[in-house]
Formats: structure tokens, C-alpha cells, sequence
């Protein structure tokens, strides 16, 4: 019924929050030396929450057309046939609570396992860098 719209949610609070996370990173890195820049190989912060907004925005948007598909979303007012009748209103917002909660949070888990895969493997890169130059 809606429960896209709960990922969605999500999606627009990372997007506004990456934009304000690159702007202080951007800020960030002008006011660094220009021998520390070269030092930087890292992927920005701001970039990795642009991995979950993609994730998110991409799922919310197939899970809207899957119900524009079946009915349950029209092009006029409300746009959410499930408030129309008050009982069909509440199927849908325990719908959003259960499965659209589900949904925002198994696709934030599976991108923090794979932002903390990144950092494993890269701490592991510098190990084995750091070996090497000393062999």
C-alpha cells in the first residue's frame, strides 16, 4: 500500500544530510596543506552515504511503481487509495510500520556491512603497504 513511502523518508533525510556532510568536507579539505591532500586516498563519508541513497531511492522507487502497477496509487488526490476508507488507512499504516520499517532497515544494515567491509579491506591494504616497504 505504502510502505515505500518509509524508505523514501529515509532516503531524503540521507540525501539532505550528504549534501551537508560533503560541504563540510569540501570546507575541510581546502583548509588542509597541500602536502596532507596528497595523503588522502580515503572515500569520503559523504560519498558512501551517497551509496545508501542510491540503495534507498532505488528501491523506493521500484516499490512505487509496483504499486502504481496494482492500483493502490492513483494520479489524483489522495493518491494513496488506502485513505479513502478509514479502515483501509489503518491496514496501511501498519503496513508502513512493519514492512516499510523492515525494508529501511535491512537496506541500511546491508550498506553498514559493506561500508565496514571497505574499512577492513583497506586497513588491510595499508598493512600489507606498509610490509612491503619494509621487505
Amino acid at each position: 500500500m505504502a510502505c515505500f513511502l518509509v524508505p523514501a523518508g529515509e532516503a531524503i533525510v540521507t540525501t539532505i544530510a550528504a549534501k551537508v556532510i560533503k560541504k563540510k568536507e569540501k570546507a575541510d579539505h581546502e583548509n588542509m596543506e597541500r602536502n596532507e591532500i596528497s595523503e588522502i586516498s580515503e572515500i569520503s563519508f559523504s560519498e558512501k552515504l551517497g551509496w545508501l541513497n542510491k540503495m534507498l531511492w532505488g528501491g523506493s522507487g521500484l516499490l512505487a511503481f509496483e504499486h502504481l502497477w496494482h492500483g493502490e496509487i492513483s494520479p489524483f488526490f489522495p493518491f494513496l487509495t488506502a485513505i479513502s476508507d478509514p479502515a483501509d488507512t489503518l491496514d496501511m499504516l501498519h503496513e508502513m510500520a512493519t514492512s516499510g520499517t523492515g525494508m529501511a532497515v535491512l537496506v541500511t544494515a546491508v550498506w553498514g556491512i559493506f561500508v565496514l567491509s571497505l574499512r577492513k579491506m583497506q586497513k588491510n591494504e595499508e598493512k600489507l603497504k606498509i610490509f612491503n616497504k619494509n621487505n
